[in-house]
């Protein structure tokens, strides 16, 4: 007795299947979850600087800031500047729960980084560690936006991830209040390294939404130079451009 039918039928699998762009509604044409006509008009960063990933007018440079006080990670990655429509996208993702755009952009940064490991322009990192939330701010969002681009980007890229090894034990101002100056003063002592942890010789990587400042990034990457890593750098999905331009 066969309990299974004879009779053989295909199989709809769901992620072999055309998406539905999530920004125009158009079908994609492909398993993404974005059409190329709406993935070519997001901001793309192209010309930046080379440490901090600042707009510039021209590739291959240095901002003057960068210059005058390099920060203590090594390297910015990130796709787009923070502009229409983007700005839009993470908002909605950061502050609305709209996971699947968060999770559309995290499947963008994830194969730009997967391009710089492939050509050696960039270094597999030997963990992730996603920019922690304070916990009362944690409660009040319910997830950390950081920590879930995160585990997108562990599971796509096949890295590594620790998300409890950065500790926020303090709150602090939000910093889209301040300025650059404020940002760094309120950030002091704002971090700590999770007891006995290792991080001694190791590569690691930051992983957010948005560079602004780079003060966040920087005292991270300082807490994290300070306990011996060998190299910090900064994944992120936008970063901003300088005020006034």
């Amino acid at each position: 007795m066969h309990c299974q039918p004879e009779r053989k039928r295909n199989v709809y699998i769901w992620l072999k299947s055309n998406q539905i762009c999530l920004l125009c509604d158009e079908a994609t044409d492909s398993p993404a979850t974005i059409c190329n006509a709406c993935e070519l008009d997001l901001p793309w960063l192209t010309d930046c600087c080379q440490v901090c990933a600042l707009p510039l007018p021209a590739s291959g440079l240095i901002c003057g800031q960068c210059q005058r006080s390099p920060p203590a990670f090594q390297h910015v990655v990130a796709p787009w500047t923070y502009g229409f429509p983007l700005d839009s996208l993470i908002s909605r993702f950061k502050h609305q729960g709209k996971w699947p755009l968060g999770q559309m952009l995290a499947s963008l940064l994830g194969q730009c980084l997967q391009d710089r490991f492939d050509n050696a322009e960039l270094a597999r990192p030997d963990r992730l560690l996603p920019v922690p939330m304070a916990t009362k701010r944690l409660r009040q969002r319910g997830y950390n936006q950081a920590a879930m681009l995160a585990r997108w980007l562990s599971r796509g890229l096949d890295l590594p991830l620790e998300e409890r090894l950065l500790l926020r034990p303090h709150d602090t101002i939000a910093q889209q209040q301040l300025d650059a100056r404020q940002r760094q003063r309120n950030l002091l002592k704002a971090f700590a390294l999770a007891p006995g942890v290792q991080v001694r010789g190791q590569h690691l990587a930051l992983v957010d939404d948005v560079l602004t400042t780079g003060a966040t990034a920087h005292s991270l990457a300082r807490l994290l130079m300070d306990a011996g890593a060998r190299q910090v750098d900064v994944y992120c999905l936008a970063r901003t451009p300088k005020p006034g331009t």
